[in-house]
């Protein structure tokens, strides 16, 4: 296990040249400003943290091989030889332990960033994330708020089996007390860590293993040290007018491939990329559907009691007058997360379900 995720952190994902090849298609339909720069979500994400801990001495670092590795996907590289051993610690192979650490040293005062070297792992601490940080400053009538973020890869990366291949967007997001953060593109990725570091409660950024070398188009304002995208705020990436796509992290690529593929027969779909999943945009995911007057939910995780599922809640609740074809929800299997390949494929939501799903919402198709 340590010598895969070693040689993912060396060459950046299994899939990077695939998913970057996918994008081409998708960059010419997203607006930015003209010679725009291109940044990894990669460096994004190392460039948040560092400017972060330059801007505010009590944000330090802590987690399995963030020190002296760098990272086990090269997020804190450099950060060590910047800050030091009292602002980057490595940690033991103890998530309980250092979680434990993390969130005690919020409750003095301190700004953690406590990196998962992948979200599976932080079961271990899921105690410590939930009953330790989310409840306190309820619990406490207000008088303690925990400043911490909890970080790193989720959802399915490729080949790695059950084990490390799970979607917590779910789990995390029915916690009350709890913000809950999914970027996509190197936009997201700073905007959102930055804002995530800032915020007094506790904040689990769930990032995707296989984006971390995918380049964006990033543009000057998002590059500036302020820059800090609001949580609770999904961003509409291409405008509509007949089907409604809504979806996170690595499916938001998919859903624009998706649309891009609608277009050819005269479909127009808006894809909304949710961005915060706690809190959920619920104003912008409403106003689409009455817009558009069909839905499609798209997330890798589980399909019982997912994001999707309290998606479709929300606007058959607040929107279901306007609905014009029944919602239609792609998620992964409700199986664990096969290690073959080829199954693993099967599991996952591709772009040929999503534009399926968009055509049946259309009437297109059956």
């Amino acid at each position: 296990m340590w010598g895969i995720l070693r040689q993912r952190a060396v060459d950046g994902g299994f899939s990077a040249s695939s998913l970057r090849r996918t994008r081409s298609a998708l960059v010419s339909a997203r607006s930015y400003a003209a010679g725009a720069k291109e940044m990894t979500v990669r460096d994004a994400l190392n460039s948040a943290i560092d400017e972060e801990m330059s801007a505010d001495p009590k944000v330090f670092v802590m987690g399995e091989e963030v020190g002296q590795y760098q990272g086990a996907y090269k997020i804190t590289k450099g950060l060590l030889e910047k800050y030091g051993p009292e602002r980057v610690y490595d940690t033991p192979i103890t998530e309980a332990g250092f979680t434990g650490i993390g969130v005690g040293a919020a409750y003095a005062g301190l700004k953690p960033v406590v990196e998962f070297m992948t979200f599976n792992f932080s079961m271990q601490a899921i105690d410590h994330i939930i009953n330790s940080a989310a409840k306190s400053n309820y619990m406490s009538a207000g008088q303690i708020n925990v400043p911490i973020v909890f970080r790193g890869p989720n959802g399915a990366a490729a080949g790695v089996g059950a084990q490390h291949s799970q979607c917590y967007a779910a789990w995390y997001a029915s916690v009350p007390g709890l913000k809950v953060l999914a970027p996509y593109s190197a936009e997201d990725a700073r905007g959102l860590l930055k804002a995530a570091i800032r915020d007094p409660d506790p904040v689990v950024f769930l990032e995707n293993e296989l984006l971390y070398g995918e380049s964006f188009p990033i543009s000057e304002e998002a590059l500036d040290s302020s820059f800090c995208l609001p949580i609770g705020k999904a961003k509409i990436e291409r405008e509509g007018k007949d089907v409604t796509i809504t979806t996170f992290s690595k499916m938001v690529g998919f859903a624009l491939k998706a649309a891009e593929k609608l277009a050819e027969e005269g479909i127009s779909a808006e894809v909304i990329n949710l961005r915060s999943i706690r809190p959920l945009d619920r104003a912008t995911i409403n106003a689409s559907v009455r817009k558009t007057s069909r839905l499609v939910t798209v997330e890798e995780g589980f399909p019982q009691h997912g994001v999707c599922a309290e998606i479709c809640a929300s606007v058959v609740e607040e929107s279901f007058s306007y609905l014009d074809a029944p919602v239609e929800r792609i998620a992964g299997a409700d199986v664990p997360m096969p290690y073959a390949a080829n199954l693993e494929r099967l599991a996952l939501p591709q772009v040929e379900d999503i534009v399926r799903a968009a055509k049946r919402a259309c009437y297109r198709s059956k």
